[in-house]
């Protein structure tokens, strides 16, 4: 639900921002302050599940986007969607980690390239939809997403309540749960290249697709909010179709040459965006460049939590691996905002690929996680392996 309605408000969210004169940098701010929220907060968010539990984070996360995105649609001026949208960034940076944490406490060693595909499917099938039908409601109104989006949250936020409140995520964990320290991780070279990872991914599928695709397709190619949204739902369903097979093949064969070679690919069919010039032809691209980021996304995953175990519970360790995510989409969208305005959108796309390629030569310089993480503790000893950064 939640990535359904990112969805749904992306294809909206450049037109509704121009109905108050703005520029096209002004439109990717509000990209840029999203993640600049989720990225301040991620820390405290991760100290918040520690010391309360996954739950009341999980939830109080999805109530604040809910009540922020539905405030969104009331806008009377340029800088109250910018502060909405900031608040609504804290409540997303509070339910992702605790999700992460999550996923990562309860995935077993042999499983956690399949148990993140399908966390990482459960997003993309929501993503899939959410442009489509964003397009459809854009119809109403250019309000008309937000309200739908924030209203659809508040009935998850009651259904998880009830079905929540009696399970065991509902009591706060231990305090000497988390035993990984951001000390500890960063002495590995994995964990080094796992955040410029999640660093281009933030840069390719925040700052570049949800603040400078909508721009391209509607000043260039004089698209419909409508068809923007298929093209963005072209993107998810690309990366859908990846992201398991990716997952299982990674519990099979390493994670290493999956991100390398995801990486790799996903650079040269970001930087091919750029110079299509028809939508049946921009389609194909935004296919294949979800496709191949699909390779890389369940194996990037996978390898966190090798590398954190299952001991890491929200701690700033998995914050850090969303922060620089949130980084990244704050850097791309204000970069490619810049080279559109005053370069071109093909500068935009190229620059992007490029970076996805450089997080693909940090892997290369990475050793395998798979083989290396002792299955009970998460971390191994790096002057056991010779892998300390």
């Amino acid at each position: 639900m939640v990535a359904l309605g990112y969805g749904v408000i992306s294809p909206a969210m450049p037109a509704f921002a121009h109905t108050f004169g703005v520029s096209i940098k002004a439109v990717t701010y509000l990209v840029t302050v999203f993640s600049l929220s989720r990225l301040c907060f991620a820390p405290v968010s991760g100290a918040l599940v520690q010391r309360l539990g996954e739950r009341r984070i999980y939830i109080g996360g999805l109530l604040i986007v809910a009540l922020s995105t539905i405030a969104c649609a009331y806008s009377q001026a340029y800088w109250q969607l910018l502060t909405f949208r900031a608040i609504s960034g804290i409540g997303s940076t509070m339910f992702y980690v605790s999700a992460l944490g999550l996923m990562i406490h309860i995935s077993p060693p042999d499983a956690r390239g399949r148990i993140a595909g399908l966390f990482t499917t459960s997003f993309m099938v929501g993503a899939v939809g959410g442009p489509a039908i964003g397009g459809l409601t854009a119809g109403w109104g250019l309000t008309a997403p937000f309200i739908v989006y924030g209203v659809a949250m508040l009935g998850v936020c009651v259904v998880l309540y009830y079905g929540l409140r009696h399970s065991e995520l509902a009591a706060p964990p231990p305090p000497t749960r988390s035993t990984v320290t951001m000390r500890q991780a960063l002495r590995f070279r994995a964990y080094w290249a796992a955040l410029l990872a999640n660093f281009a991914t933030g840069w390719a599928a925040f700052g570049l697709r949800v603040a400078l695709v909508p721009l391209f397709l509607s000043d260039v190619m004089g698209e419909s909010v409508g068809m923007i949204g298929v093209a963005l739902a072209a993107f998810a369903a690309g990366n859908a179709l990846a992201v398991v097979p990716a997952g299982y093949l990674s519990d099979r064969m390493g994670r290493r040459a999956l991100l390398i070679i995801g990486l790799a690919t996903s650079g040269a069919a970001t930087a091919a965006l750029g110079v299509v010039s028809t939508l049946p032809a921009f389609m194909v691209a935004a296919a294949v460049s979800g496709a191949t980021t699909g390779i890389f996304m369940s194996p990037m995953q996978a390898a966190v939590a090798d590398i954190l175990g299952n001991e890491a519970r929200a701690g700033l360790p998995v914050a850090a691996v969303q922060m620089l995510s949130d980084l990244g989409a704050i850097v791309g969208s204000v970069t490619v905002g810049w080279a559109a305005e005053k370069l071109s959108f093909g500068w935009g796309f190229g620059i992007s690929g490029v970076v996805l390629v450089v997080a693909a030569a940090g892997w290369v310089l990475a050793p395998e996680t798979r083989t290396l993480i002792h299955p009970e503790h998460g971390l191994a000893e790096p002057e056991a392996d010779g892998e300390a950064a």
